[in-house]
């Protein structure tokens, strides 16, 4: 496969998943507001969500490192994820969609940290720039949530589980064309996780990201609702989520030098310190314009993030422990923190409105301690041998 033919592969991978993201991450509170579901409620279903990915994303890790391949668990779980989502019409009430919430999250949870996996294997073989491979999720992740934006106007939000599906199922497609990048596959089991968790280093990187993760709960669970009460309309609450996303694009474009400039733990003190910024400004006003300049911030809280996560795992683990490594953090990282946050989130939102993004702020504040710490333990190089 030529480097042209993986880059673009990979980039379509991204786009579709990252189509369904822009569906369900803006604008999936607002389809479980419609089924009658209080602001706690919907804090705990988010929260069980995240919390699926403690034990989906290690599971599914280890399944994956001990078969060797990717590609086709992929499309295995991408299939499941479609099909799995056209039954959230037929739930209603709280226990229902929570069961529901459970069982379609585990196979679309686990995509992102194989694929992801899979991802830097194949950017480290073909020598190809990681971040403009990912930007062309970032942009579908724009065209789905401006779009929809628009289309809320005139549709039900009860379109929303057919929309996810589609993309979901599309995404499938896309699976089954990626490059079949694989390690050796183990007659025995494979290596043994417990000495990267013995790190200090792996679990002062893993408690780095948890605390940044965990700052966007407000974000990502009330956000939406929290503009709409402020007299935003659907469009431009879908142009505020996709502004996010376009300043996030632009590092992605430049991310070879961002990351030769910073390195892994800088960028993750970057985005810690931009989100105790942009937290501030979402807390104390709800104006188009300030949250507009705050939003431009998303580069930092997830575009930083992200890419620092992403190299450290690659410069840290061996590829043995690859799948592995990226299911641990995102199951604790993006899964057990935010998951235990979230319903702590939907109290605070009751009670505090907007002001609840203050107590965000401080999740950041901490983050940039600790990534200022990791930079100073971390020399760049492996933490342990293959």
């Amino acid at each position: 496969m030529t480097r042209r033919s993986a880059a673009v592969r990979l980039a379509a991978f991204y786009a579709a998943l990252f189509a369904a993201v822009g569906i369900h991450i803006p604008f999936w509170p607002l389809w479980l507001k419609d089924r009658g579901l209080s602001p706690s409620e919907i804090g705990l279903l988010v929260a069980a969500g995240y919390l699926t990915r403690l034990v989906a994303n290690p599971v599914v890790g280890h399944l994956v490192d001990h078969r060797g391949d990717r590609k086709r668990p992929m499309l295995a779980l991408a299939l499941a994820a479609g099909l799995l989502w056209l039954l959230f019409p037929l739930a209603t009430g709280f226990v229902p969609i929570l069961i529901m919430t459970v069982v379609a999250i585990f196979p679309f949870t686990s995509l992102m940290p194989v694929g992801d996996s899979l991802a830097m294997m194949v950017v480290h073989t073909h020598r190809l720039d990681y971040g403009r491979v990912r930007l062309w999720g970032s942009l579908a992740f724009i065209a789905a949530a401006t779009l929809i934006g628009q289309a809320l106007v005139d549709w039900p939000v009860s379109i929303l589980p057919w929309l996810i599906s589609a993309t979901l199922l599309l995404t499938a497609a896309s699976c089954a064309v990626l490059p079949d990048a694989r390690v050796p596959p183990h007659d025995d089991p494979p290596p043994p996780v417990r000495p990267l968790l013995a790190s200090g280093v792996f679990l002062l990187f893993l408690l780095t990201a948890s605390l940044n993760q965990a700052a966007h709960t407000v974000y990502y669970a009330f956000a939406t609702i929290h503009w709409k009460a402020a007299g935003l309309s659907d469009p431009e609450i879908g142009v505020l989520w996709s502004e996010g996303v376009v300043a996030e694009i632009v590092l992605f474009a430049v991310s070879s030098r961002v990351v030769v400039r910073f390195g892994p733990a800088g960028l993750l003190l970057a985005a810690a310190l931009g989100g105790a910024l942009r937290w501030t400004i979402l807390g104390t006003t709800a104006d188009m314009v300030w949250v507009a300049g705050a939003q431009l911030l998303h580069a930092a809280t997830f575009g930083c993030a992200h890419l620092g996560a992403m190299h450290f795992i690659l410069r840290a683990v061996p590829p043995s422990l690859s799948a592995r490594a990226q299911g641990l953090y995102a199951a604790i990282a993006v899964g057990l923190a935010p998951g235990l946050m979230t319903p702590v989130s939907g109290y605070l939102y009751e009670r505090l409105g907007g002001g609840s993004f203050l107590a965000m702020a401080g999740l950041s504040a901490a983050s940039a301690l600790l990534a200022w710490r990791l930079n100073r333990s971390w020399a760049g190089g492996p933490l342990i041998k293959a």
